[in-house]
This record gives C-alpha cells, sequence and structure tokens, in this order.
C-alpha cells in the first residue's frame, strides 16, 4: 500500500503542470490511491495528538490557536498507539526519504536557479506536519518566511462539501508591493484570485517568491476540523549566506537532508 502511494505521488507531482500566475503554484487531484486515502482519513491521528505551533515555541504569539498540529517526527510518531504509529511511521518514513524531495526541487530548478546562483550547491532541509485548523482558523495574506522555498499542502476533508475552506491566492491592490517574507497582511489590502478547492485526497502546492501572496478566509462554520498535511522545503544553508535562523527553538522536525539534482 505504501509503496503504490508513494509511487502515483511522484508520478502525479512530477507530471503537473506549473501554473505562473499569480505565483508558481500547482494543484493536483487523485494524489494517492483510493484505498490509502480512506486508510489516511481512518488513521487521523486522536485529538490528543496534536498541539498549537504557540505551544511549541514556533511562531509568535498572535499565532491562532485554532491550529493544531503534530510533527512527523521520530520522536512524536513514537509518542503515538497503534494503529496510528505504525501508519504514521511509515508515511513518513518514505515523504522524508529523500525522493519525494528531489522530485521536487527537479521540477522547480529552472525557477529555484532565478533565486539562488547555484541551487544544486544550496542545502535543503524538509518537514512534514499533520494539520488540524479548527473554527476561527485565519490567516492574512503573506509569502512565508524567507527560509522557505516550496511548500505543499495535502487536503484531506471526508468530502468534497466544503471547497471554500482551502487556501487562497491573493493579488496585492498596489501590483508594485511585493514582500521578501515574514508578516501576515490585511485582506483589504489584497483582492483574492482563486480559493484552491478543499476537496478530497488534492494537492496544491507553490514556490516560495516575494509575490506568493496566500493565506486563509476565516474559518466561520461551527465544529470544522480542516485537516491536511504540510510538507515544506527550507534552504538551511546557501553558499555566501549566513546560515538561516531557526523558525523558533524548537526540534527541527525533520533531520535536515541534502538533496543533490
Amino acid at each position: 500500500m505504501f509503496s503504490s502511494a508513494e509511487s502515483q505521488l511522484l508520478y502525479k507531482v512530477a507530471n503537473a503542470p506549473i501554473l505562473m500566475f499569480p505565483s508558481p503554484h500547482i494543484l493536483v487531484h487523485d494524489v494517492f490511491p483510493e484505498d490509502f486515502y480512506r486508510e489516511l482519513r481512518r488513521l487521523l491521528p486522536p485529538a490528543k495528538a496534536y498541539r498549537t505551533l504557540n505551544a511549541m515555541g514556533r511562531v509568535s504569539s498572535d499565532y491562532p490557536e485554532t491550529r493544531l498540529v503534530l510533527p512527523l517526527t521520530p520522536q512524536d510518531v513514537a509518542a503515538l498507539e497503534e494503529p496510528y504509529r505504525s501508519f504514521w511511521n511509515a508515511t513518513a518514513s518514505w515523504l522524508l526519504g529523500g525522493s519525494f524531495g528531489q522530485i521536487l526541487l527537479q521540477k522547480f530548478a529552472p525557477l529555484l536557479a532565478q533565486r539562488f546562483e547555484n541551487p544544486a550547491a544550496v542545502e535543503y532541509g524538509h518537514e512534514v506536519l499533520v494539520v488540524q485548523d479548527r473554527t476561527n482558523y485565519a490567516l492574512g495574506p503573506h509569502t512565508d518566511s524567507v527560509s522557505k522555498v516550496l511548500s505543499l499542502l495535502f487536503y484531506l476533508p471526508v468530502d468534497a462539501s466544503r471547497p471554500h475552506l482551502g487556501t487562497s491566492l491573493y493579488f496585492p491592490k498596489d501590483p508594485s508591493f511585493t514582500c521578501p517574507g515574514g508578516p501576515h497582511y490585511e485582506f483589504t489590502d489584497f483582492n483574492r484570485l482563486m480559493t484552491m478547492p478543499y476537496v478530497p485526497n488534492t494537492l496544491f502546492g507553490f514556490l516560495k517568491t516575494a509575490d506568493s501572496f496566500h493565506g486563509v478566509e476565516r474559518v466561520a462554520e461551527p465544529d470544522i476540523a480542516r485537516d491536511l498535511i504540510l510538507y515544506d522545503i527550507r534552504a538551511v544553508r546557501v553558499p555566501g549566506q549566513a546560515p538561516a535562523a531557526p523558525a523558533s527553538s524548537a526540534v527541527p522536525a525533520a533531520p535536515r537532508t541534502q538533496f543533490s539534482f
């Protein structure tokens, strides 16, 4: 089951077209085999396994408490009860095994060459978080931290009844405005271009740029659990630059991995 899930994910992502406006991104449906997706849904971690990003020291104090996460680190996965432990240990092993990250870096290589003088010499680190966003969760338009390279969101709803819960792409009302990364801005300063539909077994991924503005409209419905997997690649070390500062004092969610092209 796990090998077929990895193979289908690699095939789907490697062959997905890169959409260039307003910034490079991909939207991929049916990323996993149906039987794997059903098992993934069945074995989503129990509520007690999640923590807030604030409690983990990974974000500033004003970050929403309504985002809960489970990092797929060896220690966090080991704390799960069975059958969750075995499933997420196996899933983490191939998501973080290197093949997926390498496919992504190869896919976006021409665009990475516009950011880095020598992309192949950059040390990239990656991590996976299982995420659950609750009612009232919202994130204003932002471009992500300076160290971010690629961010992928696997949507995990039970059905397609709430497509509006997906992450949205935004374009600033001042078309000259860009942001190297960091702050979250007011929704009123942006036009919402597209909400990536929050439907089962769908992947939304984007390249971090100075204009990769994205966010989440407020989740207003009661008793919402917006389930997803978040996979990120960061530039840990760039030749000629000081090492990237850690996102927080927390232990990285995965060992730093050197990918090669």
